[in-house]
């Protein structure tokens, strides 16, 4: 009889402590959540402004941020749309909505299966005069979804920058897109030649006075499916299905 209350007491003790310690952990959980979606649009805007080049270290990512206009695009039509509210908008719930998306086919280049009908840019200016435009972008590597902003100068062509937030690509290998020098490789290249997406990762490095050097970046050493996943991901984001009529509509004031 002894060894049962006994037995008793401890699974009751265990019970209460698994519990007690559940509603620990959940009440951590509400109450860091707040800090964590706040850390978490911190580090986004962090990026834009680095990928745009205008990240200044040390400096309040706040105050810099303040030079950027965010706006929604409908990537049907390629038009600025005030159809959904700026506030609490989340791509990623739109691209996995079949009904604010499209299931892409064959036309899934970049390997997201669907693509939202609404997304998210950032604009450098005013009325117009954008210096600079950063575009999300997304597309698959060797292992993961690679997520992060291409920037182009006020020619909407031209290259300022381009950096991936998040991936699960091999470090040392396909991990070298977080590389500074790799990155550094990319400002100044053109995305489109005659109005055709031409930017490209190429094997080896690119020699500079050869024709089409413009479109091509060196390839990562070694990672051969992340680079063509580069490739592939740019392509389609910069083409029909992404952001080219926009781009097309900015250069002739119909955004």
């Amino acid at each position: 009889m002894a060894n049962n209350d006994s037995t008793q007491r401890t699974l009751l003790v265990a019970l209460v402590l698994c519990i007690v310690c559940a509603l620990v952990v959940a009440s951590a959980a509400v109450m860091l959540k707040p800090a964590q979606v706040a850390n978490k649009a911190l580090d986004r805007k962090k990026n834009i402004l680095a990928a745009a080049g205008l990240l200044i270290p040390g400096e309040d990512i706040e105050a810099q941020f303040k030079q950027v206009t965010t706006k929604i695009i409908d990537l049907r039509t390629g038009k600025f749309s005030d159809e959904i509210a700026l506030k609490g908008f989340e791509q990623s719930k739109i691209a996995n909505d079949s009904e604010t998306s499209i299931a892409l086919g064959d036309n899934d280049l970049a390997d997201i299966r669907r693509r939202e009908n609404f997304g998210l840019v950032y604009l450098i200016g005013e009325n117009g005069n954008y210096q600079k435009v950063i575009l999300p972008v997304r597309g698959y590597g060797l292992w993961s979804t690679l997520y992060g902003y291409l920037a182009l100068e006020e020619d909407y062509n031209t290259v300022a920058g381009l950096g991936f937030y998040e991936h699960g690509e091999t470090p040392g290998l396909g991990g070298e897109v977080d590389n500074p020098k790799w990155k550094g490789l990319w400002p100044g290249k053109e995305i489109y030649d005659d109005g055709e997406v031409a930017i490209q990762l190429v094997k080896g490095n690119v020699d500079s006075s050869t024709m089409g050097a413009i479109n091509k970046v060196d390839g990562l050493s070694g990672a051969t499916l992340t680079s063509r996943g580069v490739s592939n991901l740019l392509q389609f984001w910069m083409g029909r299905l992404g952001y080219q009529e926009f781009l097309r509509n900015l250069r002739q004031g119909k955004a």
